[in-house]
């Protein structure tokens, strides 16, 4: 639980028990546990020394951090990668052994040395993790090269590599055994840069499609046939708002879980312990079919378990010096609601002191708060709504942090914060013309910490 020393610690986001973090890493589910690796600063609670973290849990929420998994070496400090499960043996190495792909940037340990990449495994479920000798597996080739996405590509009976190369430019590279790798095709994702995911999805008739995401929220759809992948859409915008950055999907995940988390990246957090979060996990399906397809991320199931008390109201309107003002217990919440077009043109919400706008007239949803942006390729502050006439919210509020859900997740948005001065901890209003406010369902949400945390 929150303790009067870590004001600024997030309830249920996770977070590091001390110093700096940022990608989440090496995500892979194996017996019953969640692993979560991430970029971390062992030493200081700003970037560098990247070494990778690790934490495990049984359901996505409540997280135990052990030791730290990858330490910087000759090769380099550990950036960003991925995780799998040997489920054939592919590579000797055992069956069912976990394997891990990471950058070992060199550069950071000799400047005259490359970024490259390698390869550590598991065989007892990821509790240690012992680096290939032979390690890199595979050697400089352009730029930054960086962040390598593994995935199991069953008809070609191959792994296969998504890896970023320089600017907006990734590439393909496959292998039988995750060992011995061959570039074959260069991919271009227009404005983005790091952090590829490469994952498959069935649209609402089945077929099967595959996104080729890049690290600041947008992705390609797409077939693959394990030698070419064709994009059939334009480069599309999924993850909004100022701090989404770096997704990855969880791979071997139960029952057919798409599973998403992001680093919540540029959130300030004066005087703590630790510096940085990660995102409430996310789950993602494709709606639509064929080229229409289309992304959404919607809160995982589980989160529903940390609800407290309940307020509910079924309709209500506001205007001009008529607000909605609910009085939710505690800071953490779950706000749900629905409004439909009349004759306020925006509708504002204050949420402990944070301002939002929904502008009818532009479709956009935006944050006044535009301060914190994320270290690379920032988000607008402003995120597009659907051009329909009733839309859906929900919004998740953490101790530092508000993401946003839109007609169940075909928008979304993650924001950081710091809490401004309020009366009360979420407000509807709006100063011209009334807004009728439909199905507001609000819950406390509860801590998910250890209660020495």
């Amino acid at each position: 639980m929150e303790s009067p020393s870590e004001l600024h610690r997030p309830q249920f986001h996770f977070t590091a028990k001390e110093n700096w973090i940022n990608d989440p890493n090496g995500l892979v589910w194996q017996e019953g546990r969640w692993h979560l690796f991430f970029q971390r600063n062992p030493k200081s609670n700003v970037w560098g020394n990247m070494t990778w973290g690790h934490a495990v849990s049984d359901d996505l929420l409540h997280w135990e951090q052990l030791e730290d998994a990858l330490h910087p070496d000759s090769l380099g400090t550990m950036f960003s990668g991925s995780a799998v499960i040997d489920r054939r043996n592919s590579t000797g190495l055992g069956d069912d052994t976990m394997l891990i792909f990471y950058t070992a940037a060199g550069e950071f340990v000799d400047p005259s040395v490359k970024h490259t990449q390698c390869l550590a495994y598991s065989s007892d479920g990821g509790n240690t993790l012992t680096k290939f000798e032979g390690n890199p597996v595979i050697p400089w080739m352009e730029g930054a090269n960086r962040d390598p996405k593994v995935v199991w590509h069953p008809q070609s009976d191959s792994w296969i590599m998504a890896l970023y190369l320089a600017n907006d430019r990734y590439c393909l590279l496959r292998s039988p055994d995750a060992k011995n790798w061959e570039r074959f095709q260069d991919i271009t994702l227009p404005g983005v840069t790091e952090c590829p995911d490469f994952f498959q999805l069935e649209d609402e008739e089945g077929d099967c499609y595959w996104i080729f995401w890049g690290a600041d929220g947008k992705y390609l759809l797409g077939t693959f046939d394990g030698d070419y992948f064709d994009p059939i859409t334009d480069a599309i915008v999924c993850e909004q708002g100022k701090n989404g950055y770096a997704a990855q999907t969880w791979s071997n995940a139960p029952d057919g879980r798409c599973i998403q988390i992001s680093w919540m990246a540029g959130g300030k957090y004066p005087d703590m312990p630790f510096n940085q979060q990660l995102s409430i996990p996310v789950e993602l399906e494709l709606v639509g079919t064929g080229a229409d397809a289309r992304l959404i991320r919607r809160p995982i199931k589980e989160l529903e378990s940390l609800r407290g008390s309940k307020e509910k109201i079924d309709s209500i309107v506001v205007s001009r010096g008529k607000p909605c003002e609910m009085d939710l217990v505690g800071k953490c919440f779950d706000v749900s609601f629905e409004l439909e077009a009349g004759d306020a043109k925006v509708v504002y919400l204050t949420v402990r002191g944070e301002w939002f706008k929904i502008d009818w007239e532009s479709s956009e949803l935006s944050a006044f708060s535009g301060s914190a942006t994320k270290s690379s390729q920032p988000n607008n502050p402003t995120v597009l709504l659907p051009r329909e006439q009733r839309i859906s919210f929900r919004f998740i509020v953490d101790t530092c942090s508000i993401e946003v859900f839109v007609d169940g997740g075909v928008a979304s948005a993650s924001f950081c914060f710091l809490a401004d001065g309020y009366e009360h901890p979420f407000v509807f209003n709006t100063y011209e013309g009334s807004q009728k406010i439909e199905n507001i369902e609000c819950y406390e949400l509860l801590s998910s910490l250890a209660v020495d945390e």
